[in-house]
């Protein structure tokens, strides 16, 4: 989700078909590699950007005024220097990656390195942004993976009545693979959601209250997340994105607006925020 100024990613990768690879012959840098990671049925090959390229954006909850970091594309800056380990980019709206479904991530291959490599890089670009919510997609990778968390700092940038109404609570870092999400309850809320790929945006989105969660954590063990309020709704953010949807396709759209437009009061005839 998007970045701590008021909340809620880019390595060029997208599965390689013979449509990806022509179109990445024209749009892409050629300083990159190809990585393969194998299925039992079809291999799924990622690009990785080695050209470096700024961002400054986060993804869901963001907070005014805080200044986000800097992000580069690829795992390292420049090819014959000494390696240095940078942030990869944020992948942002349009890039095919974002607007695709995923792809599991075999079971086989969760304690691979290559695996634990993409989740650690997941886990620092959602914290460098920063963010509290982060799908693989996001940094070009097309794989159902997501990470989140939400920490009583970012908490504290937001006005308390906010994060009340919002019931958002601090939680632990949480890494999820191939997780499957299930809506509890008739209870929805809408508020206002950002994105990292869509950067400088808010609007309001309807998202349910309570959702159960199940997966694998990085260690390929089964686990399970019951989750409410604020974190209910980074979850089925996150999810989204696995589906290759963004929340502009889900939102209320008389609600679209720029970050500095965020405390202008809501057009006529949109649903009052809060919950249902």
């Amino acid at each position: 989700m998007e970045s701590i100024p008021r909340l809620a990613q880019r390595v060029l990768s997208v599965p390689f078909t013979p449509k990806y690879l022509k179109s990445c012959k024209k749009s892409r840098p050629l300083t990159s590699y190809l990585m393969q990671i194998h299925d039992s049925q079809k291999p799924v090959f990622i690009q990785w950007n080695l050209q470096g390229r700024p961002s400054l954006c986060t993804d869901l909850v963001s907070v005014k005024n805080y200044s986000s970091t800097t992000a580069r594309a690829g795992w390292f800056l420049g090819m014959g220097e000494k390696k240095k380990q940078v942030l990869p980019d944020i992948m942002k709206a349009g890039d095919p990656v974002l607007h695709e479904p995923a792809q599991d991530v075999p079971l086989g291959e969760i304690g691979s390195e290559r695996i634990q490599k993409i989740i650690d890089e997941m886990v620092k670009v959602m914290r460098n942004a920063p963010g509290v919510g982060l799908a693989a997609p996001q940094i070009g990778i097309p794989l159902k993976m997501i990470v989140l968390e939400d920490t009583n700092e970012y908490i504290s940038y937001a006005p308390k009545d906010e994060t009340k109404a919002q019931d958002r609570r601090p939680f632990d870092l949480l890494v999820i693979i191939n997780p499957k999400l299930k809506k509890k309850g008739n209870k929805t809320a809408l508020f206002f959601e950002g994105c990292l790929s869509v950067d400088g945006f808010r609007a309001v989105v309807e998202r349910h209250l309570e959702v159960e969660v199940g997966g694998f954590d990085r260690n390929g063990k089964a686990i399970k997340v019951d989750a409410s309020g604020w974190q209910a709704r980074i979850l089925q953010h996150e999810y989204d994105h696995l589906d290759g949807t963004l929340y502009v396709d889900k939102m209320v759209p008389r609600t679209f607006r720029t970050v500095e437009n965020l405390d202008l009061p809501l057009a006529a005839g949109c649903p009052k925020l809060g919950v249902r």
